[in-house]
């Protein structure tokens, strides 16, 4: 299993914070061989546990210059129109894709592109699936122009667990479809926000796969 490098700090301290309270209950318990073993078991697995949520892929990615790939792994959880008022400034339709703790929480560029916009919001962190929690969360907003001239907004918004959202776009690049953009630690959502009229691909509660799976027709 490959390790995200977002991951490498978590496991180092994790494993030595899980071998500490392992050892120390094992020492202040009594010596009963059985119920040893069952402590530093839990502990493996719980270690183990935290390293896997860090893993990447291995996937092949697919390139559709017409297609809005999912940008992450997860259920779809909202298909609405909206006002986009931070980059768009115009009604949008809005697709949410929900990351549990299990799925993979790296995040994918939907569509190549140039990235226009920028911008970390602090916030609260309600549970991600929340319908206020696309504009109440921490979150960072991502505009991009994609290649056919038609502008985007990928969104990264924390959860109720996630307490690090970690984002590689930077203003005046450009990315190309399902390259990397970030990374969300235990727990999230991303958004995308497209133009009125785009041919939608997904319905609610379809399971979809970053860098793979078509959410929209553009």
């Amino acid at each position: 299993m490959k390790l995200h490098k977002e991951g490498y700090v978590t496991a180092i301290v994790a494993f030595i914070l899980f071998f500490c309270l392992a050892v120390g209950l094992i020492l202040v318990l009594p010596s009963i061989i059985w119920l040893q073993v069952l402590i530093a078991l839990i502990f493996a697995i719980i270690y183990f546990r935290t390293v896997y949520f860090f893993r990447v892929p291995k996937r092949q990615f697919i390139r559709d210059e017409h297609a809005i790939l999912a940008p992450a792994d997860g259920e779809i959880v909202a298909i609405e129109e909206v006002f986009e008022e931070e980059f768009l400034k115009l009604k949008c339709i809005q697709i949410s894709v929900f990351m549990s703790p299990s799925d993979i929480h790296i995040n994918w560029m939907p569509a190549s592109g140039f990235i226009e916009y920028f911008k970390h919001h602090s916030g609260k962190h309600m549970v991600a699936w929340h319908p206020k929690s696309s504009t109440l969360n921490e979150r960072t907003s991502i505009g991009v122009q994609i290649e056919n001239g038609v502008k985007i907004l990928v969104r990264q918004i924390a959860g109720a667990m996630a307490r690090r959202i970690v984002c590689y776009a930077k203003v005046g690049e450009s990315l190309n479809q399902s390259e990397e953009i970030g990374f969300i630690k235990f727990g999230s959502r991303v958004d995308v926000f497209l133009p009125l009229g785009t041919e939608i691909s997904v319905a609610l509660k379809d399971l979809v796969v970053g860098g793979r799976t078509t959410l929209a027709k553009i």
